[in-house]
């Protein structure tokens, strides 16, 4: 059984089951968010802003200091650019070659008509804010002329994260998988919100809710692993129950709870070779990732 109520992680090595485990292990329809690498659906138009609805309440306060409509500040309405649509750029279609994408020479990849950028937000223009990181944009609705809390909320969650650096215009095709799925986790921690619970183990029936996440530290610097945790943490302080498939070492330092898969790949795989704290799987050693996790903490 996977216990629920802490963080828990399911290592191995490659192709040991451990996604087979986590999957069948979980009934679905059983409140269970399940956040891996796929690619997320929308557009070629779709950016960080308009996927966490970040876009809406940047909008608003645009229309509000502008005493104008919202629909204005949005490249898919009326403020786009009439040459380009609000795409930025312009697709060219060469038949059995591949397409070609330029620039648009009107807006200069601005995606918004000349007129719209003349609104503005404590001095910047909605192409300007757009082009701005999580971090950046996190300072500019945080207090003062330009403060939105509805906007700030959104970006605090991307920040926690890890995101900090994505622009929130960047299309989501250019992000990696372990972007997507980070970007997927704060939009869930938005949608699936509430009230805490006292941490335990409890039957699957009456979890609050559980969050697993495959590899969520893929292509993270460590100081943003760091921060990812410290977001894990919350939600398990929080009564949620978080299921990590990792085999990053400092996750697995900081888990609850570990369960090791094995011994090898394969046909040589899908047994576990090992289930309790961090600590006793380094204290027992009798497995490759009791090894590696000794020689990390440093044992």
């Amino acid at each position: 059984d996977i216990p629920l109520g802490v963080l828990a992680v399911v290592t191995g090595v490659a192709g040991s089951g451990k996604s087979s485990l986590v999957h069948g292990s979980i009934p679905a329809g059983a409140g269970v968010v399940s956040i891996d690498q796929g690619t997320i659906r929308g557009s070629r138009r779709s950016n960080p802003a308009t996927y966490t609805g970040l876009l809406d309440p940047i909008r608003k306060a645009f229309a509000k200091a502008n005493g104008v409509k919202p629909a204005l500040f949005s490249a898919n309405s009326e403020g786009a650019c009439p040459t380009c649509n609000g795409a930025g750029v312009i697709f060219t279609d060469l038949a059995m070659m591949a397409g070609v994408a330029t620039t648009c020479e009107v807006c200069e990849g601005k995606r918004f008509e000349a007129s719209v950028l003349d609104h503005h937000l404590n001095g910047r223009d909605i192409s300007e804010v757009l082009a701005m990181s999580v971090t950046e944009a996190e300072e500019f609705f945080g207090p003062g002329e330009a403060r939105t809390p509805a906007a700030h909320a959104i970006l605090d969650r991307l920040a926690d994260v890890g995101l900090g650096y994505l622009s929130l215009g960047q299309p989501l095709t250019t992000l990696s998988g372990g972007e997507r799925q980070r970007l997927k986790l704060a939009t869930h921690m938005a949608e699936r919100g509430g009230a805490p619970r006292s941490a335990g183990r409890s039957s699957i029936g009456r979890a609050p809710q559980v969050f697993v996440l495959d590899e969520p530290t893929t292509g993270l610097h460590l100081a943003d692993v760091e921060q990812l945790l410290g977001l894990l943490d919350r939600l398990v302080d929080s009564g949620k129950s978080v299921i990590v498939i990792a085999h990053h070492q400092a996750v697995m330092a900081h888990a609850d709870w570990i369960i090791d898969l094995g011994p090898g790949a394969g046909h040589d795989g899908g047994r576990i070779v090992f289930e309790g704290t961090p600590a006793d799987l380094v204290a027992d050693r009798s497995t490759l990732t009791g090894e590696h996790l000794a020689a990390y903490v440093g044992t």
